[in-house]
């Protein structure tokens, strides 16, 4: 395979955190050297390094004063573009066929301006909604308005964020999406060819064996930032819902940490809260939930319902964004369609350990058919066909040059 794969100098808005961008930075990695494939990738973090990894080239770059949080674990530096002289001397070295940026971060900024300076062809994923993020922290900052009036901002809000972050995906020459729908989006937003890039879960970290729980109350898990794009308040409503409908032995365990924290802690009875957690502890605690309740319209895919499968977990999501195509309705989980559908399905799974049972074995077993490699070869193969088209069109130029 390696002669068929392009040299990527890759980008991501994110490297160290915990979520799906960073994830997918770090298997990207993993994956070119476990293929001996020529990497490049270029994030932030704590301080300004370079190492070297067998194939792959990391280049490390601290974030300066001059940048505004865009939340608790994520900031844009507004001088990053200082860096591009250093990175583009290491990028000239390292001869790169095709630079790949996730998204309009700072980070991202740099990448696209490489790619246009050094005339490298430049490819994009789509990471996350921003505009659907703008609707929600509109709608939040708005709450103090007439309610009609604060949802017409919010809309308006989305539409033009949709509109500004399509038009910066019109700059490279293909795409990736996590999800088929946001795949026909951007091909009709950007007239771009855009190729579906999904995801997939380590199922030896994220393992059933792992669940060293005995008895005790149906635990309902929920894994990821505690923000408001991600509609957490929700499982307030669910288990005020679950406690008129009967049910008192439940407990929710949620992990993750941010600006709802404070709300959730005060707002829910039967929480526990963990903060952040990673490594064997994080596996431990997906693995020992009974149901993973995830709440968010807002994420591209989801990556936290593979891992709850992997730990043979099935999920129960909204009908919205990006896990809804990773559940498997009454299989592995369920789509909820509303608020009272979402309760309705946490209460079935609580009161039939049966249907429980047979849904985390297919969990599992969904979990196992993902690959990583699978996607990473998809992804070469899209950039294999943008460079011959690339090719065949200056070779064209060139016959048109010379006649």
């Amino acid at each position: 395979m390696k002669k068929q794969c392009a040299r990527v100098a890759y980008f991501p808005c994110v490297y160290h955190e915990i979520d799906g961008v960073g994830q997918t930075a770090r298997h990207f990695s993993a994956f070119a050297r476990r293929h001996d494939i020529p990497f490049f990738m270029v994030h932030s973090g704590p301080q300004d390094e370079v190492s070297f990894e067998g194939s792959v080239t990391r280049i490390q770059l601290k974030r300066g004063r001059v940048k505004f949080p865009l939340d608790r674990a994520h900031d844009y530096d507004l001088l990053f573009l200082r860096h591009y002289k250093r990175v583009e001397a290491l990028l000239h070295e390292f001869r790169a066929d095709v630079v790949q940026i996730t998204g309009p971060s700072d980070v991202g900024t740099l990448g696209a301006m490489c790619a246009h300076k050094m005339k490298i062809p430049l490819a994009a994923s789509w990471q996350t909604n921003l505009h659907e993020y703008s609707r929600r922290r509109a709608s939040a900052a708005l709450s103090f308005l007439p309610n009609e009036l604060a949802q017409k901002i919010a809309e308006a809000a989305e539409r033009w964020s949709f509109r500004a972050t399509a038009r910066f995906y019109k700059i490279p020459r293909l795409l990736f999406a996590p999800n088929r729908e946001l795949v026909r989006l951007l091909e009709q937003a950007t007239g771009k060819p855009c190729y579906l890039m999904s995801h997939a879960v380590d199922t030896e970290v994220f393992r059933p064996e792992l669940r060293d729980r005995g008895e005790g109350p149906f635990r309902i898990g929920y894994v990821g930032r505690l923000t408001a794009e991600k509609n957490v308040r929700m499982l307030a409503r669910l288990e005020q819902a679950l406690v008129r409908m009967g049910h008192t032995n439940f407990q929710f365990v949620i992990v993750g940490e941010g600006a709802e924290s404070a709300w959730l802690r005060e707002n829910m009875q039967r929480i526990e809260l963990t903060g952040v957690l990673t490594g064997r502890e994080l596996s431990r605690k997906f693995a020992n939930f009974d149901l993973l309740a995830f709440p968010s319209e807002t994420d591209t895919f989801g990556l936290v319902v593979l891992e709850a499968f992997a730990s043979g977990v099935p999920a129960v999501v909204t009908d919205r964004g990006g896990p809804q195509f990773s559940v498997c309705h009454g299989s592995t989980g369920y789509i909820a369609r509303n608020f009272d559908e979402f309760a309705s399905y946490t209460a079935q799974l609580m009161t039939q350990p049966e249907l429980l049972s047979t849904m985390r074995v297919a969990a599992r077993e969904q979990a196992l058919t993902t690959s990583w490699d699978r996607i990473f070869e998809g992804m070469h193969d899209a950039y294999k066909r943008c460079l011959s088209q690339t090719a065949v069109a200056t070779e064209s130029l060139l016959h048109v040059a010379t006649t």
